[in-house]
Order: C-alpha cells, then structure tokens, then sequence
C-alpha cells in the first residue's frame, strides 16, 4: 500500500523534484482537504494540512455523510469507526408541504453497501479524518495558521506563506492543494477567480429548543422552506428565504416568524422567541473556477466550485475530488514534479459532475422557494414525485452518490 521510502524516491527523482518541505501542502482542514491529506499519506508521500482554526468545532456546517462517502470509507476501512461516532441515519428525504406528504429521494436501491443519507456533527467527521491521517509518517497537520500569500519561482508556484502560533510560515512543496473554501485568500493570490449565476436564495441557521421526545419532518415547505435535524437536546434549522431578504432587522426576523407559522405553525411558535443575533445568514453561491489550475496549485472542493446547499451535495462533491486527485496526481508525486497536464486532468475529471449538479441546482431555487396557500396546487416537481414515486430512486442516485461518484478502486 504504501510507496517507496522518501530517500529511495527522491535518489530515483533528483532529476526532476527539487529539494522541499513537503510533498504536497494542503491548505484547508475541511472534508476536501483533510480526505486529500489522508488518501496521499497511505501511498507514504509527505503531506502537511494547514487549518487556520485551532479545532473543528464550528456550528452551521454540512453534517450529510452521503453513501457514496460512507462506501469510500469502506474501501479505507474507516466504516466501523465512522459509525461507532453519534449518528443518525435516514434512508429517505421526505417532505411536507401544508400536510401532504411524499418522498424526495429514496436511497434504498443505491449500489452501495449502506443505502442511508448518515447525519454526523462535522467535527466528528474531521476528526475521524485527522486521526487516521495522523498515523501515518509522513502526514502533519498545522492548526491555528493562516495562509495569506503563494510563494512563485520562475512563474511556478512552490509554497505558502502566512502565520502561525508561533510566528511566520514558509512552506515549499511540489504541489500545493486550495481546499480552503469558497472564500479562498490563496485562490485570488494564485490570480484564479471564479464565474457564476446569482443565487435566488440564502439560507438562515438557528437552534431550537428540543422538548423531550418532540419531532419535526425533515423538511417542511409551503412559505420557503424550513430543514430540521435534530441534535438530540436541540433542533438545528435550516430556513431557505429569498436573496438578500435578510439583514439581521428586528422587522426580517418578524418575517421569518411569518414564513415559519405558514411552513408549520408549531415551528413558528418555537421560533417567537428568538433574537436576531440568534439567526445566522448563510449568503448561497453557485460559482465554479474557469480554470481549476496554475502552475503548482491546484483547487478543488468549494474552493473550484461554490455549490447550493440543495441535497447537501457540496460535501460529496469535494470529497469526490479528493478521491480523483489522489487516484491521478498520487503516482505523479511518487516520481515526479506534477505538470499542468497533471493538474488539468482532475478539472477535466470532475469540471462534467460540477456542470450538471449545478444546473439542477439552479432549477431547484424556484420550488424551494415556493410559497402558495394550504389548498393551492403542489408545485411541479413535487406532483412528479407525487404521482409517479419511483422518480424518487433517481432523485436518491443523484444526491446519495452523485453525478460521477469517485471510488479508490
């Protein structure tokens, strides 16, 4: 499993790879960038994560592990630990709209061996992620430190430079790896900017109380929409709101009160006690880098492609790039110094997969943000799935493994 020692690699590769820090630096502790770190470290190349939180633990984050994730976790043998970590599982995403009930996605004829949509806190995930990765040799995880610029040689870029605790960082490696996010510093130092639609909606963040055994749908819709998961001693909720509706005003969080009490009553009075610092605006984006790529870095996750929270198919998708850019760039790094054909090989992988959950992303935005009477008609998509329930196995192939799902096989 694992690649040649450092020393026999480097007598074999003087020629072409020059002397570093590290093989690939990373930039990015999420789901992208800690897969990526953990998947070259098996084929024992020197790995450095570079994480500017002192932890993982933030609240408002993607916690769907999708099939297809949890089969990749199979493949590395992580599936046991991954499921001895609080979770709960849901082999179908229902929904309710003014009482009418039906199935969005249904998971349960998924080529998978677990055919459940898992909800775990991210932290837990990342951690999992982190402590793997942390057995082997050659990987190192830096918390705290904050990357600010790229270092370039002869137009290359070669390394990373920011603050840590302890002071400045200068790092050099053959490749170096943005999966810090949409809002990536590294990504415009590298010159790389993205291109996009506007967005529709966003989408507002809140806790709820939880009242002993209390439950809500999943997904409730009518007024917007409102997601509830539920946390064991509280719900978390997601609320979809038409762009740009919210500004943090008492008169925007009496509209929300509004919108819930149409969506379902008992959430909206739960909900009436709530301040406006309580809701957290998550601003949606749907953007995608031209070019994935320079000479020496390489983006992947958010960073290359700010998907919709729609199907929470933003996690899957990074870490299908994960996947694809070890399966292609790790035997590249054991030799060699990766080129641009290298790097434009994983765009050219997953830029297909980005193009088409994107553009249903974007066709998604109206019937999520559908508003009409208890007794007014289901919009469109929703009588399909209605009248005809085995659409429901296509929508759950699409959002339990996605467009091109990413195997280590």
């Amino acid at each position: 499993m694992l690649a040649s020692s450092h020393a026999e690699r480097d007598a074999v590769c003087m020629d072409t790879r020059s002397d570093t820090d590290t093989d690939t630096v990373i930039v990015g502790g999420g789901p992208a960038g800690l897969m990526l770190g953990l998947l070259l470290a098996r084929r024992g190349l020197r790995v450095t994560v570079i994480e500017k939180h002192a932890d993982f633990l933030r609240d408002f984050r993607g916690d769907t592990i999708h099939p297809s994730t949890q089969e990749l976790l199979g493949e590395l043998g992580l599936l046991d630990d991954f499921l001895a970590r609080p979770h709960a599982d849901m082999s179908e995403v229902t929904l309710s709209w003014h009482g009418t009930e039906l199935t969005l996605a249904d998971f349960s004829h998924l080529p998978t061996a677990r055919k459940v949509m898992t909800f775990m806190p991210q932290w837990d995930f990342l951690d999992l992620l982190a402590s793997s990765a942390e057995e082997f040799p050659g990987f190192r995880l830096l918390r705290s430190t904050r990357i600010q610029d790229v270092v370039r040689e002869e137009g290359r870029i070669v390394g990373v430079t920011g603050t840590g605790p302890d002071g400045p960082v200068d790092i050099r490696a053959h490749l170096v790896v943005d999966a810090s996010g949409r809002d990536s510093e590294l990504r415009t130092a590298a010159g790389l900017s993205p291109v996009g639609v506007a967005a529709s909606m966003d989408v507002l963040w809140f806790r709820l109380p939880k009242d002993g055994d209390e439950v809500y749908p999943f997904i409730q819709a009518g007024a917007g929409m409102a997601i509830t998961i539920d946390r064991g001693d509280f719900f978390q909720i997601a609320h979809v709101i038409p762009a740009g509706a919210w500004t943090g005003s008492e008169d925007d969080l009496h509209r929300m009160n509004e919108r819930l009490r149409r969506i379902s009553p008992r959430l909206g009075a739960a909900a009436a006690h709530l301040r406006p610092a309580d809701v957290h605006l998550l601003r949606v984006r749907l953007e995608r880098l031209r070019r994935w790529h320079v000479d020496g870095l390489l983006c992947i996750g958010d960073s290359a492609h700010a998907m919709s929270p729609a199907g929470g198919v933003g996690i899957n998708l990074a870490i299908q790039d994960a996947v694809a850019a070890d399966r292609i760039l790790g035997p590249v790094l054991s030799t060699r110094v990766p080129q641009r054909a290298d790097l434009r090989r994983v765009e050219r992988r997953r830029v297909w997969p980005v193009i088409v959950t994107q553009a249903i992303q974007r066709r998604l935005q109206g019937p999520l943000l559908a508003s009409g009477a208890a007794d007014a008609p289901l919009p469109f998509p929703l009588r399909m799935l209605r009248d005809h329930p085995r659409l429901s196995r296509i929508t759950g192939r699409f959002v339990g493994i996605g467009a091109r799902p990413e195997y280590l096989r």
